[in-house]
């Protein structure tokens, strides 16, 4: 549906030019809801502003269902923008508020009524309908913010951190009710985050994005279980790393000990990835595997993570299910044996 062809995005010029986006490409899908995920100052806001309008590139194209969208000014572009401030207006009610645009557009008053009604329902609003902003909570402010974008019907929803602002419960059921409003509408939505674990919870895809270039797109599963390197390993989620090489098919430690299992056709230094989850503990006396000293547990609740060093001082953390007593048998200073799933072990170049 989008387009995004070699986009270029400098200011300054000289040694003082600097690359917002650097040659950025990258195609969004019909009724999808896709994310550019990454770290502050990576360019992931400048590309939602360039397909708004509201950021003039410097090179390359943007294109939507094959139309030139940078001949058109932001208000005449099919897509709305979700900011991180909810930018509602406090004279208007919530109802009031979901109809501005409609009004804008000059759109019959009959017609804004039905379309009012059916976003208050929506968005599960219908009783607050008469409220002023400053009477919400924050996440019906939210959702007000979304009712009002998602009224004249855009092809495209751009959001811009809109969960930020909100706390940590609010913001996982603001992530669901996100999905929900995305399938129902079969509206492209395109999500700006640097947080993870939304990403992962609601997009169909996702970029990951580093100093303006975007390093990996591909599901959650895909940028999870498969990083392509160790920015997007360690920023998606949390991650081991080892260092080693691969000599004869097997990997040998920095440590100089030797890895279960045999990797084809690679050789040479590496860096191993593995997931706190797919790390498992036994006994010190148990074959195989590699010794590690426990150092610190941490209880979460749900799970506890040990933390451990290996004999070259590398540091593993295991994320272990939590019992029903809370205590997971381990303390500090025990001696273990770790091993890793089959197929845990990500492969990078060193």
């Amino acid at each position: 549906m989008i387009e995004i062809n070699a986009v270029t995005k400098a200011y300054g010029t000289g040694k003082n030019r600097f690359l917002a986006l650097d040659n950025v490409s990258v195609s969004i899908k019909q009724n999808e809801f896709f994310t550019l995920l990454g770290p502050s100052g990576c360019g992931k806001t400048t590309l939602l502003r360039t397909i708004a309008g509201f950021v003039d590139p410097t090179s390359g194209t943007v294109t939507m269902n094959g139309k030139n969208l940078l001949d058109l000014p932001p208000h005449k572009r099919p897509v709305n923008t979700v900011f991180q401030s909810y930018a509602l207006f406090p004279h208007l009610t919530v109802a009031q508020n979901i109809g501005f645009s409609l009004e804008m557009l000059g759109k019959p008053k009959a017609e804004i009524d039905k379309t009012v009604d059916k976003m208050l329902a929506l968005v599960q609003l219908e009783a607050f309908a008469t409220r002023k902003p400053q009477q919400l909570s924050g996440g019906q402010q939210q959702r007000v913010a979304l009712a009002r974008a998602l009224a004249p019907e855009p092809k495209v929803l751009l959001l811009d951190e809109p969960l930020s602002a909100l706390d940590l419960k609010l913001r996982k059921e603001m992530q669901l009710e996100l999905k929900r409003l995305q399938i129902e509408t079969g509206i492209t939505f395109i999500f700006v985050t640097h947080d993870q674990e939304e990403a992962l919870t609601m997009s169909d895809r996702i970029a990951v994005m580093k100093s303006g270039t975007i390093l990996q797109i591909g599901s959650p599963r895909a940028i999870y279980n498969h990083p392509v390197d160790r920015f997007v390993a360690d920023f998606i989620g949390e991650t081991n790393f080892l260092s080693g090489s691969i000599e004869n098919s097997q990997i040998r430690l920095s440590s100089g000990e030797l890895l279960d299992g045999e990797i084809e056709g690679r050789a040479g230094a590496v860096t191993l990835a593995v997931r706190p989850e797919q790390v498992r503990i036994g006994s010190a006396g148990d074959n195989g595997g590699l010794l590690a000293t426990i150092t610190d547990t941490v209880y979460f609740g749900t799970d506890t993570h040990c933390h451990m060093l290996l004999s070259d001082q590398t540091e593993i953390v295991a994320r272990l299910q939590s019992p029903p007593s809370g205590d997971i048998g381990l303390t500090r200073g025990e001696k273990v044996r770790l091993r890793f799933e089959p197929g845990a072990l990500q492969v990078l170049e060193s």
